[in-house]
């Protein structure tokens, strides 16, 4: 059954190359077709039919093992038929933009080429995975950790590479007021705002408290909630070592999430920081 999975899928890559290839073609030319599956992916998708659970565990099988021989450029390959294959499985999304993101742009030589693989995951994550799962907090979790962390963070030596580049890509936004190629909306921009004072928007921290505000308001689970919020007040803290009016509104975030999870050591950096900032 595995060989024949395996069969049925690389004649769907082949078909999914040729629709591809035949989509762009009519595209440039000025032909569209209504009611036709809006990508390649949909069709080869329905095509598996009854072999999709099992094409899906021979894709994964391959996943793994290039993981562990850290052969990660391979496996970015594997991404679009994994999100194809299971595409309301939260975690495809989440371990894709991990390596695409993290592992794979890490081994890129240029700033530049390293951003590519950087931006790759965060659109994975935002343009592709949460338009299938839009109620799903791990998603806006990953999302809102790679602004604050691979962007925001000193983890990476191409941090001010990035940095600039997403300053550019808030700029433009700005002067168009078309926010919609960065899936956000100016009226919960403004309310960040107005929870946790005027933000810089060029500046990564704003994004990754948007992104963990959205997964807030969404998260059931108490360990998605406690993560989120965990997000938003680490984020209001690095926010506050430069901008000292960020104070009151980190107090109060880490208080609501004592209020929700109370935790000794959580009591303990709130006590701290009350301290080091005379609040």
């Amino acid at each position: 059954m595995k060989k024949a999975a395996v069969i049925v899928l690389l004649a769907a890559c082949a078909a999914g190359a040729w629709l591809v290839q035949r989509g762009r073609s009519l595209h440039a030319r000025g032909f569209a077709r209504s009611g036709a599956p809006s990508t390649a992916a949909e069709m080869i998708v329905a095509g598996l039919g009854g072999f999709r659970g099992i094409a899906s565990e021979v894709v994964w099988f391959r996943a793994d093992r290039l993981q562990d021989e850290g052969r990660y450029a391979e496996l970015a390959q594997l991404a679009t038929w994994l999100t194809c294959l299971e595409p309301h499985t939260p975690e495809v999304w989440a371990y894709m933009a991990w390596n695409l993101a993290y592992n794979i742009s890490v081994m890129m030589p240029t700033p530049a080429d390293r951003w590519r693989w950087v931006e790759a995951g965060m659109r994975l994550l935002r343009d592709d995975g949460l338009s299938f799962n839009p109620a799903n907090p791990e998603l806006y979790r990953e999302l809102a950790w790679l602004f604050l962390l691979k962007l925001g963070g000193g983890m990476d030596s191409a941090a001010d590479f990035y940095k600039a580049e997403w300053k550019n890509l808030i700029e433009a936004a700005k002067s168009t007021n078309d926010w919609a190629a960065l899936k956000m909306e100016p009226e919960k921009m403004s309310a960040v705002d107005a929870a946790y004072g005027r933000q810089d928007w060029t500046n990564p921290y704003a994004s990754a408290l948007y992104w963990g505000r959205e997964g807030l308001a969404v998260a059931k689970k108490p360990e998605h909630r406690h993560e989120l919020r965990q997000i938003i007040y680490q984020t209001l803290m690095m926010e506050t070592r430069s901008d000292p009016r960020f104070a009151a509104a980190t107090i109060r975030e880490l208080e609501a999430t004592y209020s929700e999870f109370p935790h000794p050591g959580l009591k303990n950096i709130i006590d701290h920081f009350r301290k080091e900032h005379g609040l």
